[in-house]
């Protein structure tokens, strides 16, 4: 099958089974692109639909995200994921208004130099908001490329992506750009899917090499196996006599980047000795059952600590950024996920145990 051929299969596969109707391809603006594909980033689209919807009423342009506190940010992110993404949005939305006047820029190339914004994203920006030309290489297209021409090896290695983007440039018609990038994603997303492809109902089966060889299962190449390190960490969840929980603010930089999370201890720190020196007298004490949380990579062993205080004690101001919040309501901050899981499971406990 020739270049051509290829978009124009793609093209004829979109117009007949394409989705059209997302949130984001509706009232289509350069701002409304670009947060539905950095929030699509190694997300699927039933997850983000809810979030994109939520964010758009409160964030409705550029001009409202730049403004907005980078809390309530990772507030509405609080769910997804990869909060860097998160902060990297606001930090590109500041830019954008700083150094453009609101505008986001047309070309490849300098969408490519905003924060959040690689290779790919920019492409998908220039062709879906500003109908330029430009090939994308997200997971889903990588597979369909990798299948089709039956690319050994695993993407993530510069080699294979070189290949696949050469693929990718050469495939991408001069018109309907923005069609055919949104195709692309569906057909990943859709028919040539990771686990069980419906490859009979693909268009470009009749050139897919993957498929004439029989062997769809074994591209795109997998990740070389590496086992994951274990940590370990406390959870320390101190509670005052009103019931309310503390929370810090983590670092903005790292795992969970400015979130709030409950202090942490090395796993064989005393609790209550560390409370004690730090926040004061303590009433009880209950250890919880520890449970896992897999990042991407490394798992982190969390064993959640409960202390009841025998009063409210003054944050030390030097300190990390600190609250006191009932666990029901703990306002619009942005939780890692095992906190809010912790605060759900906090919320049912009595005030004595």
């Amino acid at each position: 099958m020739t270049d051509h051929k290829f978009s124009r299969a793609v093209l004829r596969w979109f117009d007949q089974h394409g989705r059209k109707h997302l949130p984001w391809q509706e009232n289509i603006t350069p701002y409304r692109v670009w947060l539905s594909e950095i929030m699509l980033q190694q997300t699927q689209v039933t997850t983000v639909i809810p979030y994109f919807e939520r964010f758009t009423a409160r964030f409705p342009d550029v001009y409202t995200l730049a403004a907005g506190p980078v809390d309530e940010v990772l507030h509405l992110w609080t769910g997804l994921g990869y909060y860097a993404r998160a902060r990297n949005l606001h930090a590109c939305a500041k830019q954008v208004v700083e150094q453009h006047q609101g505008e986001f820029p047309s070309s490849v190339q300098a969408l490519n130099e905003l924060p959040g914004i690689g290779r790919s994203t920019a492409g998908a920006i220039a062709s879906i908001a500003f109908a330029q030309r430009a090939p994308i290489l997200d997971g889903n297209v990588k597979r369909v490329l990798a299948r089709y021409y039956a690319v050994p090896g695993w993407p993530g290695t510069t080699s294979v992506a070189n290949e696949l983007w050469a693929h990718a440039e050469r495939n991408t018609p001069k018109q309907r750009c923005a069609d055919y990038t949104q195709a692309m994603m569906d057909l990943g997303a859709t028919v040539c899917t990771r686990s069980r492809p419906t490859c009979e109902q693909c268009p470009l089966n009749s050139g897919c090499l993957a498929y004439a060889q029989g062997e769809v299962s074994a591209y795109p190449g997998k990740k070389p196996k590496k086992e994951k390190p274990v940590k370990t960490v406390q959870f320390l969840m101190l509670r005052n006599p009103e019931g309310e929980i503390l929370l810090r603010q983590r670092p903005a930089t790292g795992i969970w980047g400015g979130l709030w999370s409950f202090p942490e201890l090395a796993l064989d720190a005393c609790a209550l000795s560390y409370t004690e020196q730090h926040y004061g007298p303590v009433a009880e004490k209950w250890e919880w059952d520890s449970y896992r949380h897999t990042f991407s990579h490394y798992h982190l062993d969390i064993s959640p600590v409960l202390v009841q205080l025998s009063r409210t004690p003054t944050i030390i101001a030097e300190g990390p950024p600190s609250v006191w919040r009932p666990p029901d309501k703990p306002g619009r901050l942005g939780l890692a996920a095992p906190v809010k899981r912790l605060l759900a499971q906090l919320q049912s406990e009595p005030l004595e145990a």
